[in-house]
């Protein structure tokens, strides 16, 4: 398939996704949640870190190693945590949309909370490899930092389909891993045609929205603009990350054979090349 063909393809992929997003508009609360709880857990820590210290920054230099990564290890499980929490509770209510039942906020926050000892297992797992990586990364120089790069690409890849396993498939974080990566190796190959789209979106729904907003608030002054500029680059992120998460559902169920009436099995197959 050609790049215009596979271009193409994501475009409408996108589209249909954001579709779904626009018939289901309370969906975007999720990532809006996770983000401000992303905020609040990082002002937390923060605050934690320096009332440690007797609030004096130049105390953080004299703190032990030791302490230092288990703290940024506390604070890798808890980001994952809360971020696989809400794609968790939105992956489930665009699998109830897709079914054609109701769809509401509480049901995916009370499925969340039915998967949180196996999402709490994920969060584990993910931040210890997110804990090495970063120790690799440090103590490799600059071609160690080139090869963590890679295998952080390779590690997105075969994550793809983590959340609605851990979400549908009763398995440990490591049998997730590997049923995800299996999925996208045997069934999808590794490249994703849509990425590039779901990018291009971003970037144009950012420049857009995002510009508009800083342009209005520039009529009053500095401050206003800059501040409704983030509002408005932070809606778009939300946006995003609802809709990625609403295919990455699509495709999952497509995979398993659950009828889907948005997506057809075509259009999905020609978004990835199989070896």
């Amino acid at each position: 398939m050609s790049f215009i063909d596979r271009l193409s393809n994501g475009w409408k992929i996108a589209m249909t996704s954001f579709k779904i997003l626009k018939a289901n508009k309370q969906l975007v609360i999720f990532p809006i949640l996770s983000g401000i709880s992303l905020l609040l857990i990082f002002g937390s820590f923060v605050t934690i870190l320096l009332a440690g210290v007797g609030w004096d920054t130049d105390a953080l230099q004299q703190t032990s190693r030791g302490m230092d990564y288990l703290f940024i290890f506390l604070y890798y499980l808890v980001n994952y945590f809360i971020v696989v929490f809400f794609n968790t509770a939105l992956v489930h209510c665009t699998h109830l949309y897709f079914k054609g039942e109701e769809v509401t906020i509480e049901k995916g926050i009370r499925f969340s909370m039915n998967r949180i000892g196996a999402i709490f297992a994920w969060s584990m797992f993910a931040a210890t490899v997110g804990m090495i990586l970063r120790l690799l990364a440090e103590n490799l120089g600059s071609l160690g930092k080139i090869l963590i790069g890679l295998i952080g690409i390779v590690w997105s890849v075969a994550t793809f389909f983590v959340v609605p396993v851990i979400a549908y498939e009763n398995v440990g974080p490591i049998a997730a891993l590997k049923r995800s990566a299996q999925m996208m190796k045997e069934k999808w190959g590794e490249r994703i045609g849509a990425g590039f789209s779901f990018g291009l979106v971003s970037l144009i729904a950012t420049l857009v929205i995002g510009g508009g907003l800083f342009v209005i608030g520039a009529i009053f002054n500095a401050i206003v603009a800059i501040f409704l500029a983030v509002l408005g680059v932070l809606f778009v992120a939300a946006v995003m990350s609802a809709i990625r998460t609403i295919f990455i559902s699509a495709v999952y169920h497509n995979i398993n054979g659950d009828p889907i009436d948005y997506f057809n099995q075509q259009m999905i197959d020609d978004l990835f090349v199989q070896k």
